[in-house]
């Protein structure tokens, strides 16, 4: 029996196709090759603080205080001078990446001063100041406004200044964020005797911290006069975005270091941008609108009855950036309240109030603190 020979014939891809195929193959391994690269070097390059590190402390020469002496306090988170009121931000549900150019930015560094040089605080806690990042056109910032209160406003203070967002390239989103470098700055007029950046809790896994916020403590010690203690500073900027349980882990460590510090006696002052709120604050006037970013709540009650936690809701610490501030309608803006401070016992509260600036220079409002040491 014959068989009879089947010819297969092979069909071939036409010329233009394979030319197609080929061009966008060598695209996708393009990108995969730029990806991997850009990993490898931000995990190169990550910035890796040890859990404790000692703070350089500029000095000024003033005289410590004494218990029974006052201070006024102020925290301000200055929004890295580019969130003043023309401001929105993508990451909050607004458009903008570049959120002011660079003379917007000047503007607003000069108007922060302005305004706190008007309240003289004895103690300056400042979130978000940049020093060399993209954002803001790579002003060094801690040198401007410490050299504008100094020759503008004749107040010099001693300074330290710690990391909480240092990366070489942040690669999202289009256009990129770019260069970051920035962090929390603590200026006093009291003599500084030592400075420590101590790290809090990082939520984030690989690749994302390799981008993101490495958060800490700036505290600062300070002799007192006629005193075996110390007044102990905390500037603290806490996490925004991340789970409840890495939020409560970032407040167990800062209370952690709060009690150690009270078990000696020492005056505590922790302040600073919670983007929290503590339990038992009125809100009621800020009412929290669907869609938009919502801050956690501290439960000051699991605190302990020793320490006094303070926000002041007379006015809103902080607005939302899913839109510009300027122009827009303020009944229906969101407001939050998110700023304040944690004191020791043995410190006596004149009074804590929010001082509204409408957001003209920053989306945050300063909270100022009067007290004495006991």
């Amino acid at each position: 029996m014959d068989i009879e020979k089947v010819e297969i014939k092979e069909k071939k891809i036409p010329l233009r196709t394979r030319k197609i195929l080929k061009q966008v193959l060598s695209a996708v391994l393009m990108v995969i090759f730029i990806i991997t690269a850009v990993l490898e070097f931000l995990t190169l390059t990550e910035y890796r603080p040890d859990m404790t590190e000692e703070v350089a402390v500029n000095y000024f020469s003033y005289e410590a205080l004494s218990p029974g002496d006052s201070l006024k306090v102020l925290t301000w988170n200055v929004g890295y001078g580019a969130l003043g009121d023309n401001a929105d931000y993508f990451k909050n549900g607004g458009k903008s990446v570049r959120t002011a150019d660079e003379e917007r930015v000047q503007r607003n560094l000069k108007g922060i001063i302005k305004e706190t040089s008007v309240m003289r605080p004895d103690v300056i806690f400042f979130q978000e100041v940049d020093r060399d990042s993209s954002r803001s056109y790579h002003i060094d910032e801690t040198i401007a406004m410490i050299n504008e209160l100094s020759e503008e406003y004749t107040l010099r203070y001693t300074t330290a200044f710690a990391y909480n967002y240092n990366v070489n390239y942040v690669p999202y989103p289009i256009p990129p964020i770019g260069e970051v470098r920035s962090g929390l700055l603590t200026l006093t007029t009291m003599p500084m005797e030592s400075a420590q950046r101590i790290q809090l809790p990082c939520p984030f896994d690989w690749p994302d911290r390799l981008i993101d916020y490495k958060r800490c403590l700036l505290l600062e010690r300070l002799p007192l006069q006629n005193s075996d203690k110390e007044l102990v500073l905390v500037n603290l900027h806490m996490e925004a975005f991340a789970s409840s349980k890495a939020k409560e882990n970032q407040t167990g460590r800062l209370m952690q270091i709060l009690e150690e510090e009270a078990a000696k006696g020492n005056y505590v002052i922790a302040g600073g941008d919670f983007d929290q709120t503590f339990s038992g604050t009125d809100t009621s006037a800020y009412p929290q609108q669907e869609g938009k970013w919502a801050p956690g709540e501290i439960l000051t009650e699991e605190l302990g009855d020793s320490w006094q936690c303070l926000m002041d809701s007379s006015a809103p610490t902080c607005r939302s950036l899913d839109r510009p501030y300027e122009g827009a309608d303020r009944i229906g803006f969101q407001y939050y309240v998110v700023d304040g401070y944690i004191l020791s016992s043995n410190i006596e509260v004149k009074s804590c109030e929010t001082k509204s600036m409408g957001f003209l220079y920053s989306d945050h409002n300063p909270v100022l603190l009067e007290c004495t040491l006991k």
